[in-house]
């Protein structure tokens, strides 16, 4: 077989030729020998995985064989595991209903359906109108997901973007409401953001280049060719990336360009499509806000004057530059606030405290505020603005590890909730039957990491159970202690299952995040580590009991800790992992170089970025050395962390591993970043993932 060294048998590995290339950097020599598993023609194999060059083909479907073969004894168990999670789902769930003007907007599934439905009834209830049925239109291929879909102002249209390879590549479409007919629009490689004037006649949309970053805003009158649409922003800065939005009240039209770590916004009034862009404030390194607007106001979340944690400002609209911002809240250290949304009478912001999330409504008549804020020792809490501005309702979820999510409207001024839906399991569940713990592990320089942890009851907590260990901890992202489902089917079989919320997230507010980022990402690795040396010594687990998953951001932190410590775990799940850091940072022409090297840093300007990343990427520090069992999935089509990427991470572990664990990889030939796009494909997924686990850890 054309790229292997030796045939597949079920008993031995594909081995990958090694074919050394050479690079010299800063001095430094870099040797990949498996660097010839890139395909030099991957910008087109994004758009027509079938162009893929035939020997990568051979041995990426030669691992996803040998998988297969490996894994074979859990067949049985991957069936059970997907009958248990399809039976926790309520099939034909809806969403509740979010009112705009004379109807109301809502997700649905069917018994059996893959792909949701966009509906919509008259205000208050009615006849449903099927705006969307996923299932339809997904209907003979591979792969299928919904973007952004958004209803035109007037509710006559609905844009709606689709990517049918898995690349994030969207087309954007137009389908008039009254007839269920698309218009000859059709807009290709978009971002799928959609935003619409007041005039519901035009659109504006982010287009990508020919290396996937979205880095022009156009905008589109219906009936016109979209050949034709005018370029209405172009970012310069290939660091940067852009995108649309719009004020909660409507008002305005929002182009942010940003990276990791500084943004810039414009204005367009809704009012005036064709009119002229107007600057909020311009870039300034590290400065990051976001804007609102209300009346003659515009409402700011910003860092700026040294507000790590952000403050909030306002600004009147004729002049909304920094010289003219005044606060209205000032910043409170270790307390980050997330997001801001106006609306006619109130100011709600969404922040965390002390690694917990709650929600805080202001009246702007006087000031007056209020929180909304829950009693559980971890929690997930959210906030949904809804379509419309002249209200006294806010929408919020909850949920927590054991407790499944429920959607509260909010008055704001009578201080009321009211339950619109509770998640319903259908198989049963009893949350009384589940403990969630919060704690905190010491880090090595004293910092103290969140845990969030989740067990059956009667679970020995003797150290002899096995322990499911999740971590991210990048780009700022906070990992919530919300519910889901799927992970009852691990604690029901005897597993702890865990959430370390370690640096590099902004759990702790957003020193958390840049103490785990640029010279400080070592921070995040050893964060974990001590999250799991931290639950062994407690007794949830054992040394070398400890199944560890993260997946992009967070495979690389598992391809980090596996080098760091791999006697610690009995086995590492690594889901489209981030592990060829180094290549990845110095090759600016992939899609999402320039703009993460303010989060990694960067190695082609920079001799410290350089060897800082080289210290810890993964591929570069794979060694000699027993290694616990390693399981990595990738997807052809990712533009995110691109195939080759786990494929060589597979090679070089099996050639150096010095243990008889398995070392797997899986390459979904149709899918990309978020794996397979029906939500019960995405289910086989995680039943495969916890077969493996339970199979490693002696439990099926």
């Amino acid at each position: 077989m054309h790229g292997l060294s030796r045939p597949v048998a079920r008993q031995l590995p594909p081995v990958a030729d090694r074919r050394p290339q050479l690079c010299v950097q800063h001095g430094e020599e870099l040797v990949d020998e498996y660097a010839w598993l890139r395909a030099s023609n991957w910008q087109e194999v994004m758009r027509d995985p079938a162009v893929l060059d035939p020997q990568i083909r051979a041995y990426l479907e030669a691992e996803n064989a040998y998988t297969q073969a490996a894994l074979d004894d859990t067949s049985t168990l991957q069936a059970t595991l997907f009958a248990e999670m399809k039976a926790r789902i309520k099939e034909d769930d809806s969403s509740v209903p979010a009112p705009d003007g004379p109807f109301e907007y809502f997700t649905s599934y069917v018994t059996g359906g893959q792909y949701p439905r966009i509906n919509r009834r008259p205000r208050g209830g009615g006849p449903e109108q099927i705006l969307i049925d996923g299932n339809t239109e997904a209907d003979g291929k591979p792969y299928w997901q919904l973007g952004a879909a958004s209803h035109s102002p007037n509710h006559r249209y609905l844009a709606y973007g689709v990517d049918d390879k898995g690349s994030e590549l969207f087309t954007i479409r137009v389908r008039d409401m009254t007839t269920g007919e698309d218009l000859p629009d059709a807009i290709p490689d978009t971002r799928g953001a959609i935003v619409w004037a007041r005039d519901s006649a035009t659109l504006f949309y982010v287009r990508l280049d020919d290396n996937h970053r979205p880095l022009f805003v156009h905008r589109h009158r219906l009936g016109t060719p979209v050949e034709t649409d005018p370029l209405v922003y172009e970012e310069k800065d290939k660091g940067f990336y852009v995108g649309v939005g719009q004020t909660q009240s409507g008002r305005f039209i929002l182009i942010d360009a940003h990276d990791h770590q500084t943004n810039e916004v414009y204005l367009i009034d809704a009012e005036e499509p064709e009119s002229a862009l107007r600057i909020i404030a311009q870039r300034e390194h590290g400065h990051e806000y976001a804007v609102d607007h209300r009346g003659d106001r515009l409402l700011v979340m910003t860092n700026s004057g040294g507000a790590e944690d952000f403050r909030i400002c306002e600004a009147p609209i004729a002049a909304p530059h920094m010289a003219s911002w005044r606060e209205i809240l000032a910043h409170t250290p270790g307390r980050l606030i997330l997001d801001i949304a106006a609306f006619a009478g109130h100011l709600v912001r969404l922040e965390r405290e002390d690694g917990l999330p709650r929600i805080v409504i202001r009246r702007m008549a006087d000031g007056a505020e209020h929180a909304i804020a829950f009693d559980e020792e971890a929690y997930a809490l959210g906030m949904s603005p809804g379509y419309e501005f002249d209200t006294t309702t806010l929408r919020f979820t909850y949920s927590s590890m054991t407790t499944p999510a429920q959607v509260f409207d909010y008055d704001m001024d009578a201080r009321t909730r009211v339950l619109r839906k509770t998640q319903e399991v259908p198989s049963g569940h009893n949350p009384a039957d589940y403990v969630t713990r919060r704690l905190l592990a010491p880090a090595a320089d004293g910092q103290s990491v969140p845990v969030s942890v989740l067990y059956k009851k009667g679970t020995p907590l003797d150290g002899s159970a096995p322990l499911f260990l999740y971590g991210y901890g990048a780009y700022g992202i906070t990992i919530p202690a919300g519910f889901a489902t799927s992970r009852l089917s691990l604690v029901d079989r005897g597993f702890v299952f865990a959430i370390a919320h370690i640096r590099g997230g902004k759990d702790k507010g957003y020193r958390w995040y840049t103490d785990g980022k640029l010279k400080k990402k070592v921070n995040t690795f050893t964060d974990f580590i001590a999250a799991g040396d931290y639950l062994a010594q407690a007794g949830y687990t054992s040394r070398g009991r400890i199944v560890a998953n993260g997946g992009s951001a967070g495979g690389m932190l598992m391809g980090v800790v596996a080098n760091m410590a791999p006697d610690l775990f009995l086995g590492i799940i690594a889901d489209v992992p981030f592990v060829d850091v180094l290549n990845t940072m110095l090759d600016e022409s992939l899609p999402l170089t320039p703009p993460e090297w303010p989060e990694w840093g960067n190695p082609i300007a920079s001799r410290q970025d350089f060897a800082t990343i080289r210290a810890y990427s993964p591929y570069e520090n794979v060694a000699a050395k027993a290694y616990p069992h390693i399981f990595a999935y990738a997807g052809l089509t990712d533009p995110r962390v691109t195939y080759w990427e786990p494929a060589k991470w597979i090679a070089r572990l099996r050639r150096l591993n010095t243990s008889d664990n398995l070392v797997l990889l899986k390459t979904n030939m149709e899918a990309g970043h978020g794996g397979a796009s029906g939500r019960f494909e995405q289910l086989k997924e995680v039943a495969l993932d916890y077969a493996f686990a339970l199979k490693i850890a002696d439990r099926m």
